[in-house]
C-alpha cells in the first residue's frame, strides 16, 4: 500500500507507480499561480527575496559553478547526447596566410558549436517531463512540445528570473566527512536534508524562493577516477520520498552535481527517473544537473557561511526544454 512516507526505507519498490502517483497527487502545484503560468515554483522569487539574496554580497566573492563545454565531457550518446563539437571558421593561421586580406589588415577569429542542451551544467526546463499524458499545469503533453519546441514553457520564459538566494548542503562532507564524497546509489533522505541543515548552521536554512544546491562529491570522484558511467549510471542523489520536503520547503529550483539529480539506481524494481516524473510537471520544479560545487564546498566550509546570490539565467532559446548555464555564487 504506498503512503507518503517520507523513509526510503518505506518505499514499496514493487510499485513504482503507486508510489509516484500518490506523490503526484499530493504535491502538485497546478493552478497554484494561474491557470496561464509558465514559471511554477520560479514563482517564488519575487523582487524582496532579491534585495534579501543581494545583501549576501560582502566580500565579492565569484564562485563559478559550471563544468566545462568541451569534447572531453562525460556525455556517452544515451539518447544522442553528445559532448560539444567546437569548430572554428576563422583562426590566426587564416590571418597569417593572407594578413591583407581586410581592410587595414584587421583579422579576426570566429567559431561555432553543436551540442544537446542538456550535454554539461543545465537546467531542466518544465516541458522536459510528461506525467501520463500530461505536462506542467495539467497541459496535454502534444499541445506543449512539438517540433517546433515548448510552445508554452519554453525555457526563455525563466531568462530574467533565476536570481536569488542559494543555499548550499554539502551532503557529501555532512554524511561522509572522511572523504566527502557520498557513494553512488545513496538515497538522501528528507532526514539526512534536515541534519545537514542543523549541522551546518542557521545560513543553511530553507525557505521560499531559495535556491538549493545538494553537493554529493561524485563529481570530484569522476575527476579523478574518470567519468566511467557518470552520465546516466549509479549515483548518489535524492530519494523519492523527499518530494514532500521538496514541495513544503517552497523552494524556487534544485540543483546537483549529479547527471540526474535523483538517486540510481532509481528506488524502484523497474523504473526511471520517478522523482523527475512528480517535481517537474506536478509541482513545477525547475533542477539542475552536472553543477560544479566543489569550489563553492571548499569556500563556504573555510567561511562557515552555505548562503550567497546565486545567478543562473538559462540561454533565452525559444521553445528549448533545457538549457546550458554558467551559474555563478557571489558571497
Amino acid at each position: 500500500m504506498s503512503s507518503l512516507s517520507e523513509n526510503p526505507t518505506d518505499l514499496d519498490r514493487t510499485d513504482p507507480s503507486g508510489e509516484v502517483f500518490i506523490r503526484a497527487e499530493a504535491y502538485r502545484n497546478w493552478g497554484r499561480w494561474g491557470e496561464d503560468d509558465v514559471l511554477g515554483t520560479l514563482n517564488f522569487i519575487d523582487e524582496a527575496k532579491r534585495v534579501q539574496a543581494a545583501r549576501l554580497v560582502t566580500e565579492g566573492v565569484s564562485v563559478s559553478l559550471a563544468q566545462a563545454f568541451d569534447e572531453d565531457g562525460p556525455q556517452r550518446g544515451w539518447k544522442k547526447r553528445n559532448n560539444p563539437v567546437h569548430t572554428m571558421t576563422g583562426t590566426g593561421l587564416d590571418h597569417e596566410r593572407d594578413p591583407h586580406a581586410n581592410p587595414h589588415s584587421i583579422g579576426g577569429a570566429d567559431d561555432v558549436i553543436m551540442m544537446p542542451l542538456q550535454c554539461s551544467t543545465q537546467w531542466d526546463g518544465l516541458g522536459h517531463i510528461f506525467d501520463r499524458g500530461l505536462a506542467y499545469n495539467g497541459r496535454p503533453a502534444g499541445a506543449v512540445v512539438t517540433t517546433r519546441g515548448d510552445l508554452v514553457t519554453g525555457i526563455e520564459h525563466a531568462a530574467s528570473v533565476i536570481v536569488s538566494r542559494g543555499v548550499l548542503l554539502d551532503m557529501g562532507r555532512h554524511l561522509r566527512p572522511e572523504t566527502g564524497e557520498l557513494e553512488d546509489g545513496y538515497a538522501i533522505s528528507a532526514e539526512d536534508l534536515n541534519d545537514c541543515i542543523d549541522a551546518q548552521g542557521s545560513s543553511s536554512q530553507v525557505g521560499r524562493g531559495d535556491i538549493l544546491l545538494v553537493r554529493t562529491g561524485q563529481l570530484a570522484r569522476v575527476r579523478r577516477n574518470g567519468w566511467g558511467e557518470y552520465a546516466g549510471g549509479p549515483a548518489p542523489g535524492l530519494s523519492l520520498s523527499t518530494a514532500g520536503w521538496l514541495h513544503r520547503s517552497e523552494i524556487a529550483a534544485i540543483a546537483t552535481d549529479t547527471w540526474g539529480f535523483e538517486v540510481r539506481p532509481n528506488e524502484f524494481d523497474e523504473s526511471f527517473q520517478p522523482l523527475h516524473q512528480i517535481v517537474i510537471p506536478n509541482m513545477g520544479l525547475t533542477v539542475g544537473e552536472m553543477w560544479d560545487f566543489e569550489e563553492l564546498g571548499r569556500v563556504c566550509a573555510a567561511k562557515g557561511r552555505y548562503e550567497f546570490l546565486l545567478s543562473a539565467p538559462p540561454l533565452p532559446i525559444t521553445g528549448a526544454v533545457g538549457s546550458p548555464i554558467n551559474p555563478i555564487a557571489l558571497l
